[in-house]
């Protein structure tokens, strides 16, 4: 039906736009509590990047739409991606109320993997666990494009967080043992100057491989409907105004409309902004100045860029918060606050369950009220 296709697009959409102002406040939450940029100054940055870095691939939507889910043993029909889609946004407006900086990628993961299983009568051979190509990095299912980058890719953070930290603490240490003109410039004052420009930098990285990475999750979800549509007959007498639904290739192609629409709602649901996770990221867990922002979201960003590469859907909200443990840690292990950490871990840990739960429950009653 022409109507549930679309209804689909909508509502993946709407999550999109939540997951602008859910996740993106994780992005953008480190340059805000270094008072390097105001809140509206770094979501209007953090929009434009994220916009630009929608656009920089596809290989994360490709996972999602076809790496996932096994589509040939489960019909993966228009209600039961809104179904997956309600799981995540359901379970990410719950988080954002709390102030906990959830996965919205986890949260979408949990959401599909919910809602297949339902649909197929609870077979977990529908779900695809493990699928390995000639070439590695093609390597396909929920071990090698979710749980494995779920476990190592907040430790990977949280290295490259206390090693970037670790260097920068030590060059201006260096610094200061040379005396004279050296020693001046790794004052305080000088420091927090010249990483406040530097920030600049590293929030416009950081926003570009959030883009990169969770704008293509949406693009997955629409193409996996409209390729099951199609499948399905549905686009076969399109009336001429929805021509534009028509893929141009198969379940792996992502049509040029469907980036730019997820990219365009994204940056409008960036401009909303998050203060809610902003000031549970930036001000509770640690105290951070302009070179802990810096080395933050460089560490952040690169873990985003190398995923998103191999086709990973890694959580921002992973990479971002463990980064600034790490840099935390860098400077005083004993400056972490490690209960609001703890409440960040249970965040984590329910995402994907209870997201997969709210999904399978809605998928359930649907199949029970035909």
């Amino acid at each position: 039906m022409l109507i549930l296709l679309l209804l689909v697009i909508l509502v993946a959409l709407v999550f999109e736009f939540i997951n602008g102002f859910h996740d993106t406040a994780n992005s953008i939450a480190t340059v805000v509590a270094t008072k390097v940029l105001t809140p509206t100054q770094a979501i209007m940055l953090a929009a434009v990047t994220n916009l630009v870095g929608a656009f920089s691939g596809t290989a994360v939507a490709k996972t999602i739409s076809s790496g996932l889910v096994d589509t040939g043993l489960v019909t993966i029909s228009s209600e039961v991606l809104i179904c997956a889609l309600a799981g995540a946004i359901i379970w990410n407006l719950i988080t954002w109320a709390l102030g906990l900086p959830s996965s919205s990628s986890h949260a979408l993961i949990g959401g599909l993997c919910g809602a297949a299983l339902a649909a197929g009568n609870n077979n977990f051979d529908v779900l695809i666990w493990s699928k390995t190509a000639v070439v590695w990095t093609e390597n396909k299912g929920l071990l090698w494009k979710v749980v494995i980058p779920m476990i190592s890719s907040p430790i990977a953070g949280f290295i490259l967080g206390v090693i970037i930290m670790g260097a920068l603490m030590a060059i201006i240490s260096s610094m200061n043992s040379a005396g004279g003109v050296m020693a001046r410039l790794a004052r305080p004052k000088w420091v927090n100057t010249v990483f406040g420009k530097a920030q600049l930098l590293s929030a416009a990285y950081m926003g570009f491989a959030h883009g990169s990475n969770d704008a293509q999750k949406t693009m997955g979800i629409i193409a996996l409907a409209i390729f099951t549509a199609n499948s399905a007959g549905t686009l076969d007498q399109l009336p001429q105004w929805a021509e534009f639904l028509r893929p141009d290739g198969g379940e792996k192609d992502i049509d040029a409309w469907i980036i730019f629409s997820c990219a365009f709602v994204m940056a409008l649901g960036t401009s909303v902004g998050g203060w809610r996770i902003i000031r549970t990221l930036g001000h509770k867990m640690v105290k951070l100045h302009p070179i802990n922002g810096f080395a933050a979201e460089t560490s952040s960003a690169t873990i985003l860029l190398i995923a998103a590469h191999f086709g990973m859907p890694v959580s921002t909200t992973h990479s971002i918060s463990t980064a600034i443990m790490g840099v935390g840690f860098a400077k005083n292990p004993h400056a972490l606050k490690l209960t609001v950490i703890e409440r960040i871990v249970w965040a984590w840990v329910f995402t994907i369950p209870a997201a997969a739960a709210v999904s399978w429950s809605m998928v359930s009653l649907l199949f029970l009220l035909h």
